[in-house]
């Protein structure tokens, strides 16, 4: 009878001493240097011993290394001289950082702040020529999710066509 006691006693220290390293171990398995697996199409901007924002698909719009593509969630469609569509991403990240990282970094790439609403589901409207971008930031238990979408558009004149 106190065998068996000591015996779940042991077995619920050991589970929860496992949990602790497996939760430990992760942090420690993410790599801190230039990672050479990068996917093409994205370029690493900061110092050497920072985590380096990348450019995704849109050249102009720059996120955290934190995050991390959701491809399933995501599309962007390619021309020449033109791209457009929604970028999905998520990662352990703050809303707050999130929120000032684009705001800093959407204006050193020419990109003007509209609007925002700032909520558990933040949207950021930014504009310049001839382009809109909206990112959508929900902060979540685990995570939070983030939403690229670009679009082209209308100048004055083909706004006109339209009505």
């Amino acid at each position: 009878m106190i065998q068996s006691r000591l015996c779940r006693v042991l077995v619920g220290v050991l589970g929860v001493v496992v949990v602790f390293a497996i939760f430990t171990g992760c942090a420690r398995l993410k790599s801190t240097g230039t990672d050479s697996s990068q996917e093409p199409g994205t370029e690493a901007i900061a110092g050497p011993d920072t985590p380096e924002p990348l450019y995704y698909d849109f050249e102009d719009v720059l996120v955290p290394l934190e995050l991390k593509v959701n491809k399933g969630k995501s599309f962007v469609y390619s021309a020449p001289g033109f791209k457009a569509g929604i970028v999905s991403l998520s990662g352990r990240v703050e809303m707050e950082s999130l929120i000032s990282f684009f705001e800093n970094n959407m204006t050193k790439d020419n990109w003007r702040l509209m609007s925002m609403f700032k909520s558990p589901h933040t949207l950021m409207f930014f504009n310049k020529p001839n382009r809109s971008c909206i990112i959508s930031i929900t902060e979540g238990k685990f995570s939070t999710d983030v939403e690229i979408w670009v679009a082209p558009t209308l100048e004055e004149n083909e706004a006109k066509l339209l009505k």
